[in-house]
């Protein structure tokens, strides 16, 4: 019976001390580590990359024109005939920005999960219009003939999103825009 109640107050003041080497958070640290991450979420919603998805898109305008701030801005929309298998899509391109710019070549992406294939859009039936000069506050109409590329590749007709994709003459991207062409299970 001794030797068990040595044992038993033995391993009682082990935990004893034990337990008082063990330190808590302090609470300064807390919330400075909280602080920090509120900061980088504070960076990350202040830089457009969480950008929630809607149907609708909002131009925001500068209260002020400065004039030595040159802005190329561009707004597209791109419209199909049928809410789904289209044959056509509308393409609309207007310069919001404040100086006039060069359009190259549209590119069409008809993209599937793994696969996409992309097409430069030159023109309407056999007239090359691009690169394309559009001064500020024109607009700029194309219409796209889907069949046109299902004829050329079967295949497309299962991929079930488009996208339009604008780009400068210099090469910079200037917009895109994406259009499902039929229902899926997940929006990818």
């Amino acid at each position: 019976m001794g030797t068990e109640f040595l044992i038993k107050n033995f391993l009682t003041s082990l935990q004893l001390v034990l337990a008082k080497n063990i330190v808590g958070p302090e609470g300064y640290k807390l919330i400075g580590v909280v602080g920090f991450i509120i900061f980088l979420l504070f960076l990350f919603i202040l830089s457009g990359k969480s950008k929630l998805k809607t149907t609708t898109k909002k131009s925001y305008n500068i209260p002020f024109n400065i004039p030595f701030i040159k802005r190329k801005k561009i707004k597209i929309s791109l419209k199909k005939d049928r809410l789904y298998y289209p044959d056509f899509l509308e393409l609309t391109i207007i310069n919001k920005g404040s100086e006039d710019i060069d359009i190259d070549n549209p590119l069409l992406i008809f993209s599937n999960k793994w696969i996409s294939r992309k097409f430069k859009l030159k023109g309407i039936s056999n007239y090359n219009f691009y690169p394309l000069y559009l001064s500020k506050g024109d607009k700029h109409t194309l219409s796209i003939d889907l069949n046109r590329f299902y004829s050329h590749d079967k295949s497309l007709k299962k991929f079930p999103k488009t996208k339009i994709v604008i780009y400068d003459v210099k090469g910079s991207k200037l917009a895109s825009e994406k259009v499902m062409l039929r229902k899926t299970l997940f929006n990818f």
